[in-house]
């Protein structure tokens, strides 16, 4: 009995032992936590470092700061690589759940930047990012990641840069349309209002180039000799598939590959297995197609009329303008852009569909080079418009405005028309605009 007791005793004050050790372990944490993060705040960095390294030895799950802060000291006070992949790598371990998508994405850039891993492991660390949550993901990384995608894929397995694409631009577009929302609402009466609409404006203008980027990697495979064999393939399997038939029809429209006949199959299918605004939308193009314009009216109208939010009603009405282009309705198609432009103002992709329309134009409105030349500056003015209203898209407009001021009369030319610089001139034909003529 006696011996029992000593041995329970014995256990007792092991036990005790472990716990105050464990304690004083904890203080000890503690205390270096206090003072790493006072030095760091003081900007006291040999200092902070002694401690921060012990932290990192020995209260690796102390605090996510620990990496937060620490990685400044890794990166840019010591510029040691070796210690800032450590830093990510305990983040990552240690903290697993604390923005993990952002986090890999970040180590991604400083891999990258700094060459320390090869394109395979730089992708991996993407795709874990990516799988989490593609909207924490850098907008670069965001391009480089589909890229990767693209060129382990294109050849062997083409459907899976087409579903990562989709994927990549619904992220992008839903963040974009909240952008849009918000600067919609906001108007330039405060410094707090400003600071935000410079904010919205800047990640705009970001996610708008890795739109237009993604778009320039997939229409390299994206062919309709491409599309129209693998939709053909899969089409049983996917007929009542909302999702897939949404993203194959809106595939085929933007590659024009509608005049094959299984575009009016997906089309129908879409419309049935989603009977939505936007599929309608779809449907009302291939009835007009078909001849049957009292049905495609119709079609129109009620996409229209289901739809609630102003944004996307602005995209269906551009939508119809696309359609009435494609049928060489070209004042109709403008009318329709402008209706766009109604429910969403700042929509610059309105603004440069009508540009493009006018451009089309040129050999058309004009009897002579000065009269052609000025429908460039009708289709300057809107570019220049599109790129004001619309950060997301400043950089494609930007193309599109050098051009057209490439190609405005130049001051001979006005001058051996025997017109006035800075005077009003109305295009001729469809257009019917008027605008100014060039003074320089």
């Amino acid at each position: 009995m006696k011996k029992i007791t000593f041995l329970l005793a014995a256990m007792f004050l092991l036990a005790s032992a472990k716990t105050n050790a464990q304690d004083d372990a904890k203080r000890e944490c503690t205390i270096k936590y206090n003072l790493f993060k006072g030095d760091f705040q003081s900007k006291k960095y040999e200092e902070a470092y002694t401690n921060w390294i012990y932290l990192m030895d020995n209260c690796q799950d102390l605090s996510v700061n620990i990496y937060k802060l620490g990685s400044t000291l890794a990166e840019d006070v010591r510029k040691d690589p070796v210690l800032a992949k450590r830093v990510y790598e305990q983040r990552l371990q240690y903290f697993p759940n604390d923005n993990p998508a952002k986090l890999h994405s970040d180590y991604a850039t400083y891999l990258l930047d700094n060459e320390l891993a090869s394109d395979d492991v730089v992708f991996s660390i993407l795709e874990k990012g990516y799988t989490i949550d593609p909207t924490k993901m850098g907008v670069k990384n965001l391009y480089i990641y589909f890229q990767g995608v693209t060129d382990r894929n294109k050849d062997t397995n083409p459907q899976k840069v087409f579903d990562t694409y989709d994927d990549v631009v619904e992220s992008v577009s839903s963040k974009l349309e909240g952008y849009a929302a918000k600067l919609k609402e906001l108007s330039k009466d405060s410094v707090a209002n400003k600071r935000l609409i410079h904010a919205y404006s800047t990640n705009s203008r970001a996610l708008g180039t890795v739109e237009g980027g993604l778009d320039n990697i997939i229409s390299e495979i994206a062919t309709c000799k491409r599309l129209i064999p693998i939709y053909n393939r899969d089409f049983e399997e996917n007929k009542s598939n909302a999702v897939w038939l949404k993203r194959s029809v809106s595939r085929m429209f933007n590659k024009d590959c509608q005049e094959d006949p299984l575009y009016q199959k997906l089309v129908r299918a879409y419309a049935e297995a989603s009977p939505s605004p936007e599929a309608y939308s779809f449907l009302a193009s291939v009835l007009e197609d078909n001849g049957d314009t009292a049905g495609a009216n119709e079609m129109r109208e009620k996409s229209f009329d289901l739809e609630t939010d102003p944004l996307k009603k602005a995209k269906y009405k551009l939508k119809f303008a696309e359609s009435a282009r494609s049928r060489g309705q070209l004042s109709r198609a403008r009318s329709l852009a402008r209706e766009a432009l109604k429910f969403n103002p700042n929509y610059g992709k309105a603004y440069l569909f009508i540009a493009r329309l006018y451009q089309s134009s040129v050999n058309n409105c004009g009897e002579n080079e000065f009269e052609k030349r000025m429908v460039y500056v009708a289709a300057l003015n809107q570019a220049q418009r599109a790129a004001s209203v619309d950060p997301s898209i400043s950089a494609s407009a930007s193309s599109y405005i050098r051009s057209y001021r490439g190609n405005v009369p130049s001051s001979k030319v006005v001058f051996t028309a025997g017109v006035t610089p800075g005077s009003n001139y109305t295009i001729k034909c469809w257009i019917g605009e008027t605008v100014r003529v060039p003074s320089n």
